[in-house]
C-alpha cells in the first residue's frame, strides 16, 4: 500500500550536510530520522524544558504515521498500540444502529512520542532551546536561540507546529482560521467504566451523530514506565459548534482568566465550564454521558482550518502543522507531519543541492496539504450539522480515504 509513493528524486552529488530542527514533535522527530538516513547530521532544538506530553491524548494510526518504526526492527508497533476491527454508530439509545469492518489501530501521542524520542537519544536531541531567530546567508541558515545558543547549518527544517514563529517570520502575520466548533476531548481508565460499557468500546471505533455535532470513542494503550505497564483507557471526543466571538472567547478561557488561541489543557479548564459540559452531557445516551460526567479533568481543542502558499524559503522549510493544519476529521494530521518528513528525506537523499531538492518537495506537498485540507473541511461540515450518513465508512486517510487501516 505504501510502495507506490517510494518513488525516488533525482540523485545529485553525494554530500554530508548538517540540519536543525525547530521543533521536537511528532514531525520533528521524524524529519531527524528520515534526514539522517539521508545522510545528514542532525540537531533537534525543542523549546520545552520537560519532554513533551500530549495530555494522554489519543492518535488513530495510519501506516504513515508509523512508516519509520515500521521499517526497523527497535520497536514494536503492537507494543505501543491497540487494535480494532469495527466501526460502529449507536443511537440516542445507545443501541447500534450500524456496524461495519474497519481495522484501525490507536495509541497515545505520549507513547509514539516517546518511542520516538528514544530511538533518536538525547545527543541530538535539546530541549530548552526556543528559537528566537533565523538567517540565510548564501550556502547556510544562521540559528539563534532565547538561551544564547547560535549555530549554523545547510538546511533550516521548521516543525513548530500550528502556532509556529517560523510561519510568522518567512510569511508573515497569518492566522488559522476558526472552523466554527471545539472538541471537547477526556480520557477515562476501563477500570473507572462500567463493564457492559466498556464492552462496547474496547474493540471498537464508536460514533454518534446529533443534529449539531458528534462524538466519538477508541480506546488507546497508556504507557507508563515502560511499554510492559500500560493500562487501556477510553478515549473520547465531542465536537461542539461554538460561535465566533464572545462565545468563543469564553470558552477559551481558562481558571485563570486567560484567553487561550489554541486549546485549554487538562487541568486549566474552568470549573464552571466542566460542570455546564458534564450537565449537556446528560442529553446524550447513557454510554456516552456516564465517560463524560466520570472524567475529571476534560480538556478543550479549538478546530481551525490553515493553508500555506509555500513551504520552501531557499534552504529552509516547513513542515507538519506549522504548514497545514487540517481539521482532525481524516484522522491524518500526524500522518500529514511523518509523510512531509519522510518525503523531504527522499527529496534530500544524495543531493548536494539543497534549495533545489526543497522545491522539488514543496510541490508534492502542497497539494497533499491543500487537499488534506478540503477533504478535512467538507467532512466536517457533514459531521457538524447531522447529514453524516449513518453507517458510512470513516473519512479517515492521508492520501485518500481508508489508507489508515492496520491489522
Amino acid at each position: 500500500m505504501l510502495s507506490h509513493r517510494n518513488t525516488p528524486y533525482p540523485t545529485m552529488l553525494k554530500n554530508r550536510p548538517n540540519a536543525i530542527i525547530m521543533g521536537g514533535s511528532l514531525g520533528g522527530l521524524n524529519a531527524a530520522f528520515f534526514l539522517r538516513d539521508a545522510g545528514f547530521a542532525v540537531t533537534v532544538l525543542e523549546r520545552s524544558r520537560t519532554p513533551l506530553a500530549g495530555q494522554g491524548a489519543g492518535i488513530v494510526l495510519n501506516p504513515y504515521t508509523v512508516r519509520y518504526l515500521l521499517d526497523i526492527p527497535a520497536l514494536d508497533i503492537a507494543d505501543i498500540s491497540i487494535r480494532s476491527q469495527l466501526l460502529r454508530y449507536i443511537d440516542q439509545s445507545g443501541q447500534i444502529v450500524a456496524e461495519r469492518p474497519s481495522p484501525l489501530r490507536f495509541a497515545s501521542y505520549n507513547s509514539i512520542y516517546a518511542g520516538l524520542q528514544t530511538l533518536l537519544g538525547t545527543q541530538n536531541y535539546h530541549l530548552n532551546q526556543r528559537v528566537t531567530g533565523f538567517d540565510q546567508r548564501g550556502d547556510c541558515v544562521r540559528v539563534h536561540t532565547a538561551q544564547g545558543l547560535q549555530m549554523t547549518c545547510d538546511l533550516l527544517v521548521c516543525a513548530d507546529g500550528i502556532g509556529s514563529d517560523a510561519r510568522r517570520w518567512l510569511l508573515g502575520n497569518t492566522t488559522a482560521q476558526y472552523a466554527g466548533y471545539i472538541a471537547w476531548r477526556g480520557l477515562i481508565s476501563a477500570a473507572d467504566v462500567p463493564a457492559d460499557t466498556f464492552d462496547l468500546l474496547q474493540d471498537s471505533i464508536v460514533y454518534h451523530i446529533t443534529p449539531n455535532g458528534h462524538l466519538l470513542t477508541y480506546p488507546i494503550p497508556v504507557v507508563e514506565d515502560s511499554l510492559a505497564d500500560r493500562e487501556r483507557y477510553v478515549n473520547w471526543l465531542w465536537y461542539r459548534n461554538v460561535a465566533a466571538g464572545a462565545d468563543f472567547a469564553n470558552i477559551m478561557t481558562d481558571q485563570n482568566g486567560v484567553q487561550r488561541a489554541l486549546s485549554v489543557p487538562s487541568g486549566a479548564v474552568r470549573a464552571d465550564a466542566i460542570a455546564q459540559l458534564k450537565a449537556d452531557a446528560t442529553t446524550l445516551p447513557d454510554i456516552l454521558s456516564e465517560l463524560i460526567t466520570q472524567t475529571d479533568q476534560p480538556f478543550i481543542q479549538a478546530v481551525f482550518d490553515y493553508e500555506i502558499p509555500q513551504m520552501a524559503f531557499g534552504r529552509i522549510c516547513i513542515l507538519g502543522d506549522a504548514a497545514f493544519s487540517a481539521r482532525p476529521h481524516t484522522a491524518a494530521g500526524t500522518a500529514k507531519a511523518a509523510e512531509d518528513a519522510r518525503q523531504l528525506g527522499l527529496a534530500l537523499h544524495d543531493c548536494a543541492d539543497i534549495p533545489t531538492a526543497l522545491k522539488l518537495w514543496e510541490a508534492k506537498q502542497l497539494s497533499l496539504g491543500a487537499s488534506l485540507v478540503e477533504r478535512n473541511r467538507v467532512a466536517g461540515t457533514m459531521l457538524q450539522n447531522g447529514t453524516w450518513p449513518i453507517g458510512a465508512p470513516l473519512a479517515f486517510g492521508l492520501y485518500e480515504q481508508g489508507d489508515s487501516q492496520m491489522t
